[in-house]
């Protein structure tokens, strides 16, 4: 079932942009196209430890924040899903690239990684019935519905690639 684009309000108010980015009105083939953009990059990639600037974050380090915000994303999406009345803590991403240590680990090993996530992102979201695309939660202190918190996953992402492309790999 296509999700259909989100309105505002479905959201976070700083996901616009990105959102915008996103092409069509269906999350679940957005997910698909930008995983296979992704993966195609991530296997074209070698090991070197590649920065734009001080103090920013590795390629390595892009790519596990991509592994961890799906996975929050989709965990968001799962409890809004399944209608569940809580408000979701938002979380710091920094703190969370700080926490491990990507660049000990291989492209090929990272690689692997996002792709098993997304495709337990692709398997949930292909799950849903109408309704459930359209119930709306409490996020981070924003309302949100389904599909604008899977609509994120892939605005987010394309942030991501873009500036990745523009420069990381210049």
């Amino acid at each position: 079932m296509r999700s259909g684009r989100p309105d505002d309000g479905e959201f976070a108010p700083y996901a616009r942009a990105d959102i915008d980015f996103v092409p069509g009105d269906d999350a679940v083939a957005a997910l698909e196209e930008s995983g296979r953009t992704v993966s195609e990059l991530l296997r074209s990639l070698g090991e070197e430890r590649i920065t734009y600037a001080p103090g920013k974050w590795t390629i390595k380090e892009v790519i596990g924040h991509l592994i961890d915000d799906e996975r929050i994303f989709a965990y968001r999406a799962l409890c809004v899903a399944r209608g569940d009345p809580r408000p979701l803590p938002g979380f710091d991403e920094n703190d969370y690239v700080r926490a491990t240590d990507f660049e000990s680990r291989s492209m090929t090993s990272l690689a692997a990684e996002y792709d098993a996530v997304r495709r337990a992102t692709i398997a949930f979201f292909e799950s849903l019935r109408d309704d459930e695309w359209l119930r709306r939660g409490t996020v981070n202190g924003y309302e949100a519905s389904v599909r604008g918190l899977a609509f994120h996953v892939v605005g987010h992402e394309l942030h991501h690639l873009r500036t990745l492309r523009e420069k990381y790999l210049r």
